[in-house]
């Protein structure tokens, strides 16, 4: 078994990918350049590739299955960006990687808890010198409903530590978690959007969630509410959004995810005019805080997306199947 690597990292993947090359005898090949049509023949003499939150259409994945590639690795929990129907028809095995919560639901809950407390506004009236109370009284999570769509591992662990600082948690999902119950009370989805101050998104991008938050839900949500979206951009109609905000019907929002992402995130645009007028206008807002899709980023969450890969490929080596593989 040999595994190449696109979108590789030096300066946070590279010692973890040597370790577990010595530790599984699995050896690599890297380039720092994603999965292109021109960039697919570099993964010749290999028997899976890994990848890394750029698309990978069909193309692509042609050309991995007439160099002989089995296996398709997400080094990420979600995997939309690849093309499962093409996996399918070519006969490629796909398997993603799973890592700790914590991170994804810590960084929810911080973004949060700086948009009750108007910190995006304060850092602003900071930089100006404005050093007034005006415009900054903010509101304390606990005195707050929470209201978290989506329940798995990242929404509850959310839930338990909002919970544990003394918000009230409302949770929707379609497969109820018994123990994200201990932490928060399951609702209907239109009863979270009516009773919540804060929602938090953490659920897949599929097409039955596409634009989930759009311009009817957001009329039915509290008059201030606030949104947070670590979880994928197209949960998000982006022009409703910025409407709620303009009119004021929502208070702030907080995303580390956007819908026109790729080309822009994980980039270097220094000096670079962005052709993406929604980001523009709301990175102008003094309630919105945009994050780069960094949520996961931990030194915790980078061992563990390294390790599913090795995981993964050193179970398949013995005939096995791992739990990370993705049903096609």
């Amino acid at each position: 078994m040999k595994l190449f690597v696109y979108s590789y990292r030096q300066r946070d993947e590279q010692g973890e990918f040597d370790a577990f090359s010595r530790e599984t005898g699995i050896p690599y090949g890297a380039t720092s350049l994603p999965p292109t049509p021109d960039t697919a023949a570099l993964a010749e003499g290999y028997d899976a590739v890994t990848v890394f939150l750029t698309p990978v259409g069909r193309e692509v994945l042609e050309g991995w299955a007439k160099l002989g590639v089995a296996f398709v690795c997400a080094r990420t929990i979600g995997y939309d960006y690849i093309d499962l129907d093409a996996c399918r028809s070519l006969g490629l095995r796909v398997c993603h990687a799973l890592y700790p919560p914590e991170a994804v639901a810590n960084y929810s809950l911080m973004l949060a808890m700086m948009l009750l407390r108007q910190v995006p506004y304060t850092l602003q009236c900071m930089r100006m010198q404005d050093y007034t109370l005006r415009g900054k009284l903010g509101r304390d999570l606990s005195g707050c409903t929470l209201g978290v769509i989506g329940t798995g591992r990242i929404g509850c662990t959310l839930a338990k530590n909002a919970h544990a600082m003394g918000a009230a948690v409302l949770g929707f999902d379609q497969y109820q978690s018994p123990e994200a119950a201990a932490f928060l009370r399951y609702a209907s989805l239109e009863q979270v959007f009516r009773e919540s101050d804060v929602i938090s998104l953490h659920c897949p991008s599929t097409a039955e969630n596409y634009h989930l938050i759009n311009q009817k839900t957001i009329g039915r949500m509290k008059e201030g509410a606030l949104i947070v979206n670590t979880a994928r951009g197209d949960l998000i109609d982006t022009e409703a959004l910025i409407a709620g905000l303009e009119e004021g019907k929502l208070r702030g929002a907080a995303l580390d995810v956007l819908e026109e992402e790729h080309g822009l995130f994980y980039q270097n645009l220094s000096g670079v005019p962005v052709a993406n007028r929604q980001m523009a206008v709301l990175r102008s807002f003094p309630n919105v805080i945009l994050t780069p899709h960094i949520a996961f980023y931990s030194a915790e969450s980078i061992h563990a997306m390294v390790e599913s890969v090795f995981s993964f490929l050193s179970e398949a080596e013995l005939g096995d199947t791992s739990c990370y593989e993705v049903q096609l």
